[in-house]
């Protein structure tokens, strides 16, 4: 968490630490403005910083949160004017039942929470025999996503299997738009599936999903560099003039 509070810090984010007191060993969140844009409006990213005791995390979500800074280091050297605010989150005790997330949403007044426009969510989007999720919550978000993968010849699903397991799901509990991107857990690759984005079928998505070999040789290019193209193409499109 230091490495990338002293890296937003550096990029000219205000930057702010919240004690989780309802997480294990009162964790924190670390929370990201970007103080340009329309402070009434805030568009807001999120990914979870922890893993599981049994795993080193690196797509589970080492990936998500790595993207997910990278954006925001690529916002900040970009320097667009914006319509909306950014915000960035990385969640404590994601694995714990989405623990930070909702102490989150549950310490914002209703004011501050209807300036939310869309809580954007980026869990797991490395995964080694990986596939093309994206939320499909609230469709004006999922056809920005849409539009970017099909403009680099990529066919999309929803995702079924991260519904509700998420952070995702502590703001759509509060009446916030949602969407986000995966690449697949423990479900296994069907043979149609396999047709559309190549690799394995009849193998899971991430075969070291919650397990010791979540390492860095867990994850491929290919799917981080998309992803990571889509969240940035999303925040331009949606907070940018």
């Amino acid at each position: 968490m230091s490495y990338v509070e002293g890296q937003l810090r550096a990029a000219g984010y205000t930057v702010t630490r919240q004690t989780c007191t309802s997480c294990a060993g009162r964790t924190q969140n670390l929370i990201a403005d970007w103080p340009k844009g329309d402070s009434n409006r805030v568009l807001m990213l999120g990914a979870h910083l922890d893993s599981v005791s049994s795993g080193p995390g690196i797509n589970d979500n080492g990936s998500g949160s790595a993207s997910t800074l990278e954006v925001a280091l690529t916002l900040a050297r970009a320097d667009p004017a914006m319509a909306q605010r950014v915000r960035f989150a990385w969640w404590a005790d994601e694995e714990s039942g989405m623990r930070g997330s909702k102490f989150y949403v549950n310490s914002l007044s209703a004011a501050e929470r209807a300036k939310i426009t869309a809580y954007l969510n980026f869990d797991m989007i490395g995964s080694k025999n990986w596939g093309y999720f994206v939320y499909d919550d609230v469709a004006p978000i999922k056809n920005v996503f849409d539009r970017y993968f099909a403009s680099v010849g990529i066919q999309t699903e929803g995702d079924r299997e991260g519904d509700g397991r998420s952070d995702h799901a502590s703001f759509k509990s509060a009446g916030i738009p949602v969407g986000g991107l995966a690449t697949g857990a423990g479900d296994v690759k069907t043979t149609a599936q396999q047709r559309k984005w190549g690799g394995t079928a009849g193998a899971a998505f991430d075969n070291c999903y919650h397990r010791a070999c979540d390492t860095v040789a867990n994850i491929p290019d290919a799917p981080l560099e998309r992803n990571s193209d889509a969240i940035g193409y999303a925040v331009w499109q949606l907070a940018t003039t």
